[in-house]
């Protein structure tokens, strides 16, 4: 069994006109994310118009590193001049805490939440993201759930998935953004971002198992 602790997240914008080759690259990727062994979990998503990216999850940094060292990442160096307007930008990512799905689950549309915390009050969202996984477990539908915190940087964040409109208008206006709003003037600094993305793609690796994780490295 393995914990998913070590995150990345992929955003590339394609050239006008590459929107297809985009996508296509983003499905050929599946099979190759699915030959990582320490690939955990991984995500082709389109947040829009030409703007495309990955998340994707892992037990440990080595897990990360090999992704990205592997055939996606180089794919996307390779295919990049041609296909994006410039390089993909890549986060590391700590999961502070996660839910992932028993056995897989489809899914098609996802949440991207991100802001900054207040200076000074770092723990404290942390921990809110750490208990935030409770309330998460008593939605079905929320199909995978992942804290985030910006290794490089005091921002935070959720990213999440489902199966359709619906679990996703529910998640919504469920129990984590309610408590999350209510202490927002505590503990956010500036107006979050929120991407809904589109899911093209899945991949989940046999025997992960979510739990809150430790901070990564």
């Amino acid at each position: 069994m393995s914990t998913v602790t070590h995150g990345l997240l992929a955003r590339m914008i394609a050239r006008p006109g590459q929107s297809a080759q985009a996508e296509l690259f983003q499905q050929c990727a599946l099979p190759q994310a699915r030959a990582e062994p320490g690939t955990l979990a991984w995500y082709a998503l389109r947040f829009g118009r030409e703007d495309y990216g990955f998340f994707s999850a892992f037990g440990d940094e080595a897990g990360r590193q090999a992704h990205l060292q592997g055939p996606v990442a180089q794919g996307l160096k390779e295919k990049g001049a041609q296909m994006l307007r410039r390089e993909a930008e890549f986060a590391r990512l700590n999961i502070l805490a996660s839910k992932l799905p028993a056995t897989p689950r489809a899914s098609s549309l996802g949440v991207l939440l991100a802001f900054k915390a207040k200076a000074g009050h770092e723990a404290e969202v942390e921990q809110f993201l750490r208990d935030a996984r409770h309330m998460v477990e008593e939605e079905p539908d929320t199909v995978a759930w992942f804290a985030l915190h910006w290794a490089d940087r005091q921002h935070y964040g959720i990213f999440d998935v489902f199966p359709d409109l619906r679990a996703r208008n529910a998640h919504l206006s469920g129990r984590v953004p309610r408590e999350l709003a209510k202490h927002a003037l505590q503990l956010v600094g500036g107006m979050p971002s929120m991407k809904r993305p589109e899911v093209l793609a899945i991949h989940y690796a046999q025997g992960v198992t979510a739990e809150a994780g430790a901070q990564a490295a």
